[in-house]
């Protein structure tokens, strides 16, 4: 691959650290926790609320001096100022990306322009949360709202379900419980299901899309419209009591039936993975109230601070983007696992799918030549002990090299935000178990065979052996809340940003998506019989679309 990479600035350093690597792959990790004792000090970092330990990878003190002068080499310090800014850093659709920006202070003098914008929608989303906290907005009959169903797909789906679902025993005491649901595929097959245990009178619709366009969204809009319709009548106020849209197409969501006091509105400027800090995140504002929302916002505000100023081998965002380049470009590990040892972290690995391979999925330079390096790694994952009883076994016996984050709460059940009186100690003790099983299976991941216990391992037969050296991170949160989410989604948003950099790539756009979508207007007119022109679709689609049509197969 080296004759492949043609800028002379990091010819040499990648030529360092493919030297080094070639020394690092004749070493077991256990070899590497031998020569140094002390070796998790060196290779863990602790910000607030999180600690990151990064021992557990193939590296020593050369490689870290090697990675560090590649993120330096290819002005890392220099893109997160421009990513900080007001600049086109998306360039290929002339935009900035600023999610950032619906994290500040609402007095940050240094983007005053900026906060003040944010703020004024966060602001307008906050009075309806309290309203229908308190009861004060109520369906077209009117009683007071139960439910609210979120209309959205990807980025106006993935987020808002995740962080939903993460802190849903989570709550402020203003944060009056509701019943919040999402609908996102475009068969219909979750609202079919969903509108059956609910009521058009005590139901609130959240239709959320950056567009206003999304066919998926706007078909499931237009089948609960019907269906509120339906029980309660063709009236204005019946859109007027019981949808709000979130988009920044204004006119759009009046052209639809949206009343202007229920439309809160987005920016260009926010890319749809990177949107649960703006009023996309209304439904977990009103999941955990206003209060909660706020502690949300600041802990990623926090990681901002510490991505931005923080020294480069000091910086946990930073530091996760160089050992994931390191694993991909290196040590040829082509897939990353997310193992959460936490239930209510069910939906993390789903969001950072679309989080790291949408953004990362790329294979154009931003100079328009191909990549020179691998891009993103397949991400997958999934609550950890689950999927210990599913894939782990390829994890520790397979033939896939595989890196891991690790992810676990040190307290629960003992919050103030928690009462469970007397089943209190039964919970703590699974929470240790679950502890436990976490810290058990990144130790045999790493340590393999050195994990067992040595007199048992004699006589023991090679299919109950195990070669470990497969690296991973450990990321442990003081506790789950709205804060240390905050600061955990953050550091991954960060991190992907990071080898957007080293991949000289913009992970601001998704035209393989948009594409995609194109497509699939074009056909669907042939579906539903509106057009029956097949000429210029290629033979399998248009045998496919014939028995889709009903007609014969051959």
């Amino acid at each position: 691959m080296l004759d492949q990479l043609k800028n002379p600035q990091t010819e040499d350093l990648y030529k360092k650290l493919y030297a080094v690597k070639n020394e690092i792959e004749s070493l077991h990790l256990r070899q590497l926790f031998e020569a140094d004792p002390t070796r998790f000090k060196q290779y863990s970092l602790q910000f607030e609320q999180v600690i990151f330990d990064y021992s557990k990878h193939r590296i020593n003190q050369q490689v870290m001096q090697h990675l560090i002068q590649w993120a330096e080499a290819n002005h890392l310090r220099s893109w997160i100022g421009d990513l900080f800014s007001t600049q086109s850093i998306n360039y290929t659709e002339q935009r900035a990306a600023m999610h950032w920006a619906l994290r500040l202070p609402k007095n940050d003098s240094r983007h005053a322009e900026q906060a003040a914008e944010v703020h004024e929608q966060l602001d307008r989303m906050y009075m309806l949360v309290e309203q229908i906290h308190a009861g004060q907005r109520r369906g077209a009959t009117g009683e007071v709202i139960q439910d609210v169903v979120n209309i959205g797909v990807g980025g106006s789906d993935l987020g808002p379900l995740m962080v939903t679902h993460a802190l849903s025993d989570f709550k402020y005491p203003s944060a009056r419980p509701l019943n919040v649901h999402f609908v996102s595929t475009m068969d219909g097959s979750q609202l079919s299901d969903l509108l059956h245990q609910l009521r058009p009178e005590t139901t609130l619709f959240i239709i959320s899309s950056k567009s206003f366009g999304t066919i998926d969204t706007l078909s499931n809009a237009q089948t609960v419209r019907l269906w509120l319709e339906k029980a309660l009548g063709q009236h204005p106020y019946i859109l007027k009591h019981h949808f709000i849209g979130v988009s920044t197409k204004p006119e759009k969501m009046t052209a639809w039936g949206i009343a202007a006091e229920n439309q809160l509105l987005l920016w260009d400027w926010v890319g749809g993975r990177y949107s649960l800090w703006s009023c996309i995140g209304l439904p977990i504002a009103l999941s955990i109230g206003v209060e909660g929302f706020k502690q949300l916002l600041a802990g990623a505000y926090a990681v901002d601070q510490h991505f931005q100023y923080q020294p480069l081998e000091q910086n946990i965002p930073v530091l996760m983007g160089l050992l994931g380049a390191w694993n991909t470009n290196f040590l040829n590990i082509q897939t990353h696992a997310i193992l959460p040892y936490d239930g209510r972290l069910k939906y993390f690995a789903s969001y950072l799918q679309q989080l790291e391979m949408e953004s990362n999925g790329k294979s154009i330079q931003r100079n328009g030549d191909k990549v020179q390096l691998d891009t993103c790694p397949i991400i997958w994952g999934e609550v950890g002990p689950n999927a210990q009883h599913a894939f782990y076994q390829l994890l520790h016996q397979g033939t896939q090299a595989v890196s891991c984050d690790f992810i676990a709460p040190i307290q629960r059940y003992n919050s103030q935000q928690f009462t469970y009186a007397d089943n209190a100690e039964s919970l703590i003790e699974q929470h240790h178990l679950a502890l436990s099983n976490c810290l058990a299976q990144s130790r045999l991941l790493a340590f393999g065979n050195d994990a067992l216990d040595q007199t048992e391992l004699q006589n023991l037969p090679s299919y109950k052996q195990y070669e470990g050296n497969q690296p991973s991170s450990t990321l442990l949160l003081q506790e789950l809340n709205p804060y240390s989410l905050g600061m955990l989604i953050a550091l991954y948003e960060h991190k992907v940003f990071v080898q957007s950099v080293l991949w000289n790539i913009n992970p601001f756009d998704q035209w393989g998506v948009e594409k995609g979508k194109e497509i699939a207007n074009q056909l669907l007119p042939i579906l539903n019989g509106e057009q029956t022109d097949l000429k210029g679709l290629d033979g399998s689609t248009q045998g496919l679309i014939q028995i889709l049509l009903g007609k014969q197969h051959g």
